[in-house]
């Protein structure tokens, strides 16, 4: 079934020249985190390993004293931090197992979870995207446990990302975990590579939704919407 999203809030570039700073805050290669084949070849330990001597190599060349007592345990922080924490969704092996119960209920209308915390990075800049997911779907023959839908967001949040890639990686995954095209994802993040470079824009948000089967028709969009705004 066909897919529609929205996105909002995304600067056009009408001035030439800006294409290589500004132009690549929002480029999406493909659906698909973009991965080498080899991508999984070296154990976490050896991926932290690696990453810290780079990252002491960065510190030292920025004139960072490495043998201050603050700095010296850095390096080895933020490649644990990289491989254990931030960017962890990137391996396979942390997807989160999701099991289906059958809908003993016969529950058939809509199901949201609302503000999923979203801590993701953008790929372009290792910076933060901070925000809140809003998920919903109407059941068919199964159902998940609630926190299964966290999870299903946070491995897709962690990693290097675009934030509409994200969007619709959860989706994705959403409607094969529950055997249904009826599916509501959408995203509302603030971006630092916006907030604190470039452009130092405080203020804006960025939102990127991703609808599917019923949810493309207008009567459940909108009761999704009206589920999400009430506080």
């Amino acid at each position: 079934m066909k897919q529609k999203g929205t996105l909002l809030n995304i600067m056009d570039n009408q001035e030439p020249g800006h294409e290589a700073e500004e132009m690549d805050d929002h480029m999406m290669s493909s659906l698909e985190t973009p991965l080498r084949a080899d991508a999984f070849d070296l154990s976490d330990a050896e991926k932290i390993v690696i990453i810290e001597r780079h990252f002491r190599e960065i510190m030292h060349t920025m004139g960072l004293d490495l043998t201050d007592d603050s700095l010296k345990g850095t390096p080895l922080r933020v490649a644990k931090m990289y491989v254990q924490e931030i960017f962890s969704g990137l391996h396979p092996e942390n997807k989160p197992v999701i099991r289906r119960f059958e809908n003993k209920y016969k529950y058939n209308q809509m199901l949201v979870e609302r503000d999923i915390t979203v801590y993701s990075s953008c790929e372009h800049h290792f910076v933060p995207i901070i925000g809140k997911a809003h998920v919903a779907y109407m059941p068919n023959e199964h159902v998940i446990g609630l926190s299964k839908l966290n999870r299903i967001v946070q491995y897709y949040a962690r990693r290097p990302q675009v934030q509409e890639r994200m969007t619709m990686q959860i989706s994705n995954e959403l409607k094969e975990a529950l055997k249904t095209e009826n599916v509501a994802v959408l995203i509302e993040a603030d971006h630092l590579c916006v907030m604190s470079r470039g452009v130092n824009d405080v203020s804006s948000s960025t939102i990127t939704a991703e609808y599917s089967g019923l949810f493309e028709q207008e009567p459940y969009r909108s009761e999704f919407l009206s589920h999400i705004r009430k506080k």
